[in-house]
């Protein structure tokens, strides 16, 4: 059996969940003797979709075996993976769910299917990292990723189904990366508003969107002493990222996403292997980091130091 070539379309090279994603599905690659291509669509659904059909009909390069993407904008898409499994190529949709992959799996003979993150439990999940974070409310500066991102969208209704009614949310919109938050987060404070909100936390989509909005307000010289008590919370949780920033009191909490390139290398030569078609959709788990029971009793903790002063 000739040795399995595969193209990874990945949405950004400078976020921390991309750059763990990178390196899973190198390791799986490596591990799994795959041909690997990764391409980065700088947060652009237009420049994915050239990069992918590109690779489709290529007349020059032999044509990968499979294609597995995180879409970059707010198509998962459907022609192209269309396209891909009509040329006999197998298509694994990542962090992202879409209705063409049923059609896809009885017309074609290639394995289709999706791994993604449950994004309204992940969004659930910090609704009661907030919570447990702010008991008596407050008002929190959330930072969420594009307005055409299904998992934006998807994480903040479950934030929302979770955060308790005391907290008042102020919402930024950034681009998943720390440059965006920093940018949007410094703009934000500028502004003769957001004085007058008294902001108790920054809950972010992403960790380095919460390390941007963290860099800004440490610029902010008049809001030294707010910021240094303000919680900061993030998502991804990479071991060497995240999680770290926790451990560092960088960020309060995150929550760990696994990647799941990895996943989808080692599902798609199973199948290919096999012949036996993956499921059509594989949640990978979301946790909090610490433990929510863990945030509410470090809560507890500074609100009974803080009244015995």
């Amino acid at each position: 059996m000739n040795k399995l070539r595969f193209l990874l379309s990945l949405t950004t090279d400078d976020n921390d969940y991309q750059i763990g994603q990178t390196s899973a599905a190198q390791q799986a690659a490596r591990k799994l003797g795959v041909e690997l291509e990764i391409v980065y669509a700088r947060n652009d659904g237009i420049v994915q979709s050239q990069q992918l059909l590109s690779s489709i009909q290529s007349t020059t390069a032999p044509r990968p075996d499979a294609i597995i993407f995180e879409p970059a904008g707010s198509t998962a898409h459907p022609q192209i993976a269309r396209a891909a499994a009509a040329a006999g190529i197998g298509v694994v949709l990542l962090n992202r769910d879409a209705n063409y992959l049923a059609e896809l799996r009885r017309l074609f003979p290639v394995p289709a299917f999706a791994i993604t993150s449950n994004h309204e439990e992940i969004g659930r999940i910090q609704g009661q990292q907030l919570s447990a974070v702010l008991p008596g409310g407050g008002i929190v500066l959330s930072i969420q990723g594009p307005s055409e991102s299904s998992a934006a969208k998807q994480r903040y209704t479950g934030l929302l189904q979770t955060k308790t009614d005391s907290l008042q949310l102020r919402v930024l919109k950034a681009h998943w990366t720390e440059a965006s938050a920093h940018k949007a987060v410094s703009s934000w404070l500028r502004l003769s508003t957001s004085r007058q909100a008294r902001i108790e936390a920054v809950c972010a989509q992403d960790d380095s969107m919460a390390m941007g909005a963290r860099k800004a307000f440490e610029e902010c010289r008049e809001l030294r002493e707010q910021w240094q008590k303000m919680p900061f919370l993030g998502c991804d949780g990479m071991p060497k990222t995240g999680q770290e920033w926790v451990r560092r009191n960088l960020l309060t909490a995150t929550i760990f996403i696994p990647p799941n390139a990895d996943l989808a290398i080692e599902m798609m030569v199973k199948s290919i292997a096999t012949g036996v078609p993956p499921p059509e959709r594989t949640f990978t788990t979301a946790k909090s980091f610490p433990a929510v029971e863990v945030l509410a009793q470090q809560s507890s903790a500074r609100a009974r130091a803080a009244s015995s002063h």
